[in-house]
């Protein structure tokens, strides 16, 4: 049986199980994030993937979607402990980003800087991240995915300091959020999962234009997911040999990208396009 659960459901469960039973049936998952983590309708979003097709040690895992639409690192902060550090999990993987870097131009007034300053952003992975290393939980983060220029998007952001005329022109502030995540994760020495780098690969290799994999401009569709599932069990597989893809889930993948992430360190919003992402 896999267990994906929405925080609200993972509280129900443990009171209804014993601490011991808890910590001898299977490790825990967090998924912490924005919208681009939460679930999302129809779309089969990657921690819902996890739970299908992870598996360790033979059994299955239990992940908990603690995804909120139009957090920001600092959102994310006030709630860490409860709805992640009081789960016990055994994994946690982190991934904001799009909230943080987005400048409210279609405000009134236009707002003119990001919700949350880059070296706040830093600061809260960091602070989050030590606070899982102290006790000793394996901590992954991601990248947020790549941002683009569609209809919508452009009729909200796009003026300055946005660059509506330049294909990357929506990830002017965003790159650097990304680099920040790459950069916390190397010195802290923690797992990274490279989802930008995946994303922008794929793009590629396609020989299409920016954005294939995310149809409204910021959200991963299906396919974007999938991606993102593939590059997290490929990591934890690599860093904990006890978790494998589940033999009865594994798919021929002749005709998909190979999009693996880049070598991680050495170590063991967006729903209404705009104020609520």
């Amino acid at each position: 049986m896999t267990r994906c659960l929405h925080f609200a459901g993972w509280l129900l469960l443990l009171g209804m199980l014993s601490p011991s039973s808890r910590a001898a049936d299977r490790p825990v998952i967090v998924a912490f994030g924005d919208s681009v983590t939460a679930e999302r309708g129809d779309i089969e979003v990657y921690p819902q993937l996890l739970a299908k097709e992870l598996g360790f040690d033979g059994g299955g895992v239990t992940v908990i979607n603690a995804g909120i639409g139009g957090h920001t690192t600092t959102m994310g902060k006030r709630r860490f402990r409860k709805e992640v550090l009081e789960l016990n999990p055994d994994v946690v993987v982190i991934m904001f980003g799009i909230n943080d870097a987005a400048v409210d131009v279609w405000k009134t007034p236009p707002a003119t800087e990001p919700r949350v300053s880059l070296a706040a952003y830093r600061d809260n992975l960091t602070t989050m991240v030590r606070a899982l290393k102290k006790r000793e939980v394996h901590a992954v983060l991601m990248t947020p995915n790549p941002i683009h220029w569609v209809e919508r998007t452009r009729e909200l952001y796009g003026k300055p300091p946005y660059r509506p005329g330049e294909v990357e022109g929506f990830q002017v502030f965003l790159r650097n959020y990304v680099a920040a995540v790459r950069e916390v994760a190397a010195r802290e020495k923690v797992g990274l999962v490279d989802v930008c780098a995946a994303f922008k690969e794929y793009d590629a290799s396609r020989q299409g234009k920016p954005g294939a994999l995310t149809p409204d401009g910021m959200h991963p569709a299906s396919r974007g997911h999938r991606i993102i599932a593939d590059l997290l069990i490929d990591h934890l597989a690599e860093t904990d040999p006890r978790f494998a893809r589940n033999p009865s889930t594994a798919r021929d993948r002749r005709d998909e990208v190979d999009a693996k992430h880049p070598t991680a360190p050495t170590a063991l919003a967006p729903d209404a396009l705009g104020g609520d992402n």
